[in-house]
């Protein structure tokens, strides 16, 4: 997929496996401005995990960097997100 041109950057965050836990939403927020120029450019986010704090959380930090790097408020970056759902560029998979 990368040598296609299809995924262009594939991130991990690994909360068990080292004495500092780093989370998904960590690594969003520290990619913030190259993430929003992305989503602006028209990228789609898969999200796999756990749907009782992952996913919550990691919406959560797709807010603030909408709202932080778009220069939005709050309730528009709700907005955003909510936009991203419906036209199939924001999906979940979690359990």
């Amino acid at each position: 997929m990368q040598q296609s041109g299809l995924l262009s950057r594939l991130s991990f965050a690994w909360s068990r496996d080292g004495e500092k836990k780093y989370y998904v939403q960590d690594r969003m927020r520290e990619v913030g401005a190259e993430l929003w120029r992305w989503l602006d450019e028209g990228a789609h986010i898969y999200v796999c995990g756990d749907a009782r704090r992952m996913a919550k959380d990691v919406e959560a930090a797709l807010v603030d960097v909408i709202a932080a790097q778009g220069e939005r408020k709050s309730e528009d970056a709700v907005a955003f997100v909510r936009e991203l759902k419906k036209a199939g560029r924001y999906q979940a998979d979690v359990y």
